[in-house]
């Protein structure tokens, strides 16, 4: 309903084939795939862990610009992102076992669900100008909702249709929360800032998810998680340094 409000609108651009194939394309990448890695990661390491890992995504905000671009990071960007990764290793490092292969496939997961959803990130950025960010999000989460459609049928996920109604409620509420209320909010915020800066003024993401992963799910900070997130949060700021 929203995208077709927007599309009638009198200034609304009109989308090329090359702007819906954008469309379809971030879609699927930013929303569908990112999420799917990112729930399918959380099998296997705690919401703490998950969320320090995915705040990788800013540095490779900075490194898919960079490439699509060809825009040569700068000292501070490849400063950032070194740091940024040294507080993931710490972060988890009390819990690296070799043996164990669950805890590498969340973390391989997770790290798919950031650079995913960066791609995303630097692609909404060229796109939010042009049809803007109300239309674009409308039309992304679209795409989405049928990819995961398409997904349960082919899976045979019939099962999803005969859960208690407590299910349904939590997902619901995590729809309208979670997902649709804070993608118009980024969009809007990509709009105004830009998708690297968008990205560096999301460091309050770890902090938050840790918190509230103590409150709600009894999960418990270890000294490594705490210098890891401390580690992680610097080197994402460093990207706000600039020379004076």
């Amino acid at each position: 309903y929203i995208a077709f409000r927007e599309t009638k609108k009198e200034k609304a651009n009109p989308i090329t084939k090359k702007g819906l194939i954008s469309i379809v394309v971030l879609g699927f990448v930013g929303y569908y795939l990112a999420s799917y890695f990112d729930f399918y990661g959380l099998q296997f390491i705690s919401a703490s862990l998950e969320r320090l890992i995915l705040f990788v995504y800013p540095t490779l905000v900075i490194l898919i610009t960079a490439i699509y671009f060809k825009k040569k990071p700068s000292k501070i960007q490849l400063y950032a992102i070194l740091i940024s990764y040294l507080g993931i290793f710490i972060a988890f490092a009390d819990d690296l076992s070799f043996e164990s292969s669950n805890l590498w496939i969340g973390v391989a997961s997770i790290f798919l669900s950031a650079l995913t959803y960066a791609m995303y990130l630097v692609g909404s950025g060229a796109m939010i100008p042009r049809l803007g960010a109300v239309r674009f999000t409308s039309y992304a989460m679209t795409v989405s909702c049928f990819m995961v459609i398409i997904h349960y049928l082919i899976m045979n996920k019939l099962e999803v249709f005969h859960q208690p109604w407590q299910v349904y409620a939590i997902g619901l509420a995590m729809a309208m929360v979670s997902t649709i209320i804070p993608s118009f909010l980024i969009s809007e915020a990509i709009k105004r800032l830009g998708a690297s800066n968008f990205a560096i003024y999301g460091s309050i993401g770890p902090i938050s998810t840790i918190l509230l992963a103590v409150a709600f799910l009894g999960e418990r900070i270890d000294m490594y998680q705490i210098i890891g997130t401390i580690i992680v949060i610097f080197g994402v700021s460093v990207l706000n340094i600039r020379k004076g």
